[in-house]
């Protein structure tokens, strides 16, 4: 399995052979493994020229003692991944390069149509894998291909410092642990929003590319989407999400560390989490079964936070929540 990194078969199990044996000579060797003498004492060059060998003493005939290999073969590994991802990066780069040389010659390949749930899950996964500097996705309830919880492509991308923007539907908020994996999200570095309705299916990557579902719904048929390459269409779709992204409320999993502001409060994580839903307008029964409380107690920590914030109505709270930056 280590001939990826430069260590051939022959020499992977001549260097395990002489793990298990703790030390040996190169006759012990030749014996266990059943090769010639000659193959042996090239093949030790080979894992000693790669910092995986050394003779216990100055004899030519001295037993030898395997090296630790989490250093030289790291090393290794590390070249193969960085060589990998340049690779990526130049395969990435030459497609958007063949895609944008068909679009010139041939409008058919301004829009590509992609059908089937699989398939749409593929390129969805194909892109985030992909993206360099930001996704911004438009998430809506009943998703027709991918579920947050499926998407684990989002926590790789932000891990390699890829932005992501979300806008959430307000309804997706009452479906049963999405809150829990739209915080799961935020932990992780994604910015979420929420608004009443969201016009659309649609995430786009890079600014370069488009995924826009072409079925309205559910029970329409099999998932059908167009994928859509740079283009005016693409940029209309941009300064879609971008007009709705200044609208929505953010939504946030916890609020700044306790303490005195200007104001004299601030909420703790658990208030910061009830304010985010309260302010995206999730119902009081929504807003309990989500933080596993009464609503009754939902809306007696409202009402604590309205006397806190000076206002006794609930337009009120959510303008001062807004003001104060509680949330």
């Amino acid at each position: 399995m280590l001939d990826v990194i430069g260590l051939t078969p022959d020499e992977e199990q001549l260097y395990r052979c002489l793990v298990q044996l703790t030390t040996a000579r190169v006759g012990e060797l030749a014996e266990r493994l059943g090769r010639p003498r000659a193959d042996i004492l090239a093949q030790l060059d080979a894992l000693r020229g790669k910092g995986l060998v050394l003779p216990t003493g100055p004899d030519p005939d001295a037993p030898l003692r395997p090296l630790a290999p989490d250093v030289p073969l790291g090393e290794a590994l590390l070249r193969r991944q960085e060589a990998l991802e340049s690779a990526r990066a130049a395969v990435t780069q030459l497609t958007e390069e063949y895609r944008a040389g068909m679009r010139r010659h041939d409008v058919g390949h301004l829009v590509e149509v992609v059908t089937g749930g699989g398939a749409l899950r593929e390129r969805l996964r194909d892109l985030q894998n992909g993206a360099r500097v930001e996704v911004l996705w438009f998430c809506r309830a009943n998703p027709l291909a991918m579920s947050g919880q499926e998407n684990v492509e989002e926590f790789d991308a932000l891990a390699r410092g890829v932005r992501y923007r979300a806008i959430y539907e307000r309804e997706m908020l009452l479906e049963p642990g999405a809150l829990a994996d739209i915080e799961q999200g935020v932990r992780a570095g994604e910015q979420a929003r929420v608004l009443d309705r969201l016009p659309v299916r649609l995430a786009i990557v890079d600014g370069r590319t488009a995924v826009c579902p072409l079925v309205p719904e559910r029970g329409s048929g099999e998932p059908t989407a167009a994928v859509i390459g740079r283009s005016q269409l693409l940029d209309a779709l941009l300064a879609l999400f971008e007009s709705h992204w200044l609208m929505a409320t953010p939504l946030g999993s916890s609020a700044p560390p306790v303490g005195q502001d200007g104001d004299g409060y601030r909420p703790d994580p658990d208030e910061a989490r009830l304010l985010s839903l309260f302010v995206a307008g999730v119902p009081d029964k929504s807003i309990a079964s989500q933080l596993g409380v009464s609503r009754r107690t939902v809306q007696r920590r409202l009402a604590d936070l309205m006397e806190l914030a000076g206002v006794d109505t609930r337009p009120g709270l959510a303008f001062q929540v807004a003001r104060r930056g509680w949330i």
